[in-house]
């Protein structure tokens, strides 16, 4: 998608601090990281949210999941444990609309989900 933040990020256009790419997913540290650890994992395939998964095939949605689970070993959060967000829409505060998976660790996270 031409405007995208994230799509650009992908095609190269816009420097990313990629820390784990393969054919389907790229993996980027948040510019406005909200944890010791966070990255942001997406789909190279622009998908607007969590709500436009019937338009992607299976193997993708695998993809982004493992992903997430390589970017736990490579962060070394992995054995402490981490945090995997997806906000969809607004009242999720959903502020880019490319599909992405928020990792977040390297800290004692709250008990509580919001």
């Amino acid at each position: 998608m031409e405007n995208c933040l994230f799509c650009m990020i992908v095609a190269g256009k816009i420097p990313g601090d990629t820390l784990y790419e393969d054919e389907r997913v790229l993996a980027f540290r948040d510019i406005s990281p909200q944890a010791p650890q966070h990255v942001l994992i997406v789909p190279k395939k622009h998908l607007e949210g969590l709500n436009d998964l019937g338009q992607a095939e299976d193997a993708l949605l695998g993809a982004l999941l493992r992903a997430a689970s390589q970017v736990a070993r490579l962060t070394g959060i992995d054995g402490s444990g981490y945090r995997l967000v997806s906000n969809c829409g607004p009242h999720a505060c959903q502020s880019v609309h490319h599909l992405h998976f928020h990792v977040l660790g390297g800290q004692q996270m709250s008990g509580q989900m919001v």
